[in-house]
């Protein structure tokens, strides 16, 4: 794995995260009371042995890189890094990313000065799944692929919302359309027991979705970046190109196929949903308690939980919070996350806070009317609650008018598919009812 370079694809604006994305890159969103989006790819690659990663942004980047340079510092030894590449406008090249080939199109001179590296394994950043990327390196050497796809079976529901594609009977990919609608979303139809899947899954799951996973030869992925400067999207245009190329012999495109828990949580109801399923006993479909593949992150060094005269049920609770006589359900609270007495937090998911209220109360926004955390007596149900929201007391955060979207004029709450979300930094008054 030492000749392997990884490059994980952060730089898109996150649009269907927002608000969550108001203040932050996407890769940068927290996760599971203590952990960040980007924590997941990255902690695969260490796992599998890769440790050249880069990580391209061009959005809000700095609480990413701030997050990189604290977790994931190799010092001493020169070829293992993670690092944040940002978008920049050059002599050359005087726009932004334009899609995920172009954002790799316009690194590929630091690419090219890696002389000792074979294949370019490129990652999506808001994916939620545990891979050994070695059996997908090993699968797409053995079969002598020039570009090797990560897949999964997929059902009716959400195959038009992934690259979808046919293969042969030795897992070469013949037939590959992005995102097919209709009467090609049908065409797209195949037999998945070919998979391995039983006939019932396959009946559940006929389609074969890629998972924005790709590894590609080096030599192949600069020439498809070159030859090809207005592609700028590999779903879109590299990997169909690659398959149907014309004036030459096609590239052999293979597929992997990857059978395991895989969420693309890059809406706010999939991302509300996998932080949540998280909770689920005994075990959930992912778990952050594998020790021998662990999920990594920054080290904050913050003092235990204290929970005094509380009512917990099936939920996850970061380090350093303190609650007060209050009902947590099936909630995940994010570290340093503050509740008062006579509160119920119940299938919410609060990202906690960048600072203690101690802390707070003594150097930080002594003006302020309202202290961090949730009041007394507030309710919160359905609910995101970002970083240092400043809840008061007696509030009812539960969608009052079962409002599937809505915006609220003054920005204080959005709601998405029925999920109320308090971004960053936002102060709810006494009494309040959302």
């Amino acid at each position: 794995m030492k000749r392997v370079l990884a490059i994980i694809l952060g730089g898109g604006a996150g649009s269907r995260l927002y608000p969550l994305t108001k203040e932050r890159a996407k890769p940068a969103v927290p996760l599971a009371g203590k952990y960040r989006l980007i924590d997941i790819p990255v902690s695969n690659c260490i796992n599998s042995d890769i440790t050249k990663i880069y990580v391209l942004t061009q959005f809000k980047s700095a609480s990413l890189n701030r997050h990189i340079s604290r977790a994931y510092n190799f010092v001493g030894f020169r070829d293992e890094f993670v690092e944040v590449l940002a978008a920049q406008k050059t002599e050359e090249d005087s726009t932004w990313f334009q899609g995920t080939a172009d954002a790799v199109r316009q690194y590929m001179h630091l690419i090219e000065t890696w002389k000792d590296i074979d294949e370019v394994l490129i990652l999506s950043g808001d994916h939620l799944y545990r891979m050994d990327y070695r059996n997908f390196i090993h699968h797409h050497r053995q079969t002598g692929a020039d570009i090797t796809l990560s897949v999964i079976p997929i059902d009716d529901e959400r195959a038009s919302s992934f690259g979808l594609m046919k293969i042969d009977a030795q897992g070469k990919v013949i037939d590959f359309h992005e995102k097919p609608t209709g009467d090609r979303l049908q065409q797209m139809r195949v037999d998945t027991t070919t998979l391995g899947l039983s006939a019932q899954d396959a009946q559940i799951k006929p389609y074969i979705a890629s998972m924005g996973i790709y590894v590609f030869k080096k030599d192949v992925l600069l020439d498809l970046l070159k030859t090809s400067p207005e592609s700028t999207d590999f779903g879109k245009e590299i990997i169909p190109n690659a398959i149907f190329r014309q004036g030459g012999s096609n590239l052999k495109v293979q597929a992997h196929l990857f059978n395991d828990y895989w969420e693309d949580i890059g809406t706010i109801k999939s991302f509300f949903d996998a932080n949540l399923g998280l909770t689920s006993q005994p075990d959930p479909a992912f778990s952050f308690y594998d020790e021998k593949a662990p999920i990594y992150t920054r080290s904050r060094y913050l003092p235990p939980t204290k929970l005094l005269d509380c009512r917990v049920t099936e939920s996850i609770i970061g380090e350093g919070c303190i609650l007060k006589k209050c009902d947590i359900l099936h909630s995940v609270l994010g570290v340093r996350s503050w509740i008062e007495e006579g509160c119920v937090i119940d299938n919410a998911l609060l990202l906690g806070s960048d600072y203690s209220q101690t802390h707070r109360n003594r150097y930080l926004e002594p003006e302020s009317s309202l202290p961090i955390g949730i009041g007394k007596n507030s309710v919160v149900r359905r609910a995101i609650i970002d970083k240092n929201v400043r809840i008061g007391q007696n509030v009812k955060i539960i969608n009052e008018k079962g409002l599937e979207d809505f915006d609220d004029p003054q920005g204080r709450f959005y709601i998405r598919n029925g999920i109320v979300v308090i971004p960053k930094n936002t102060e709810i008054p006494d009494g309040t009812i959302i």
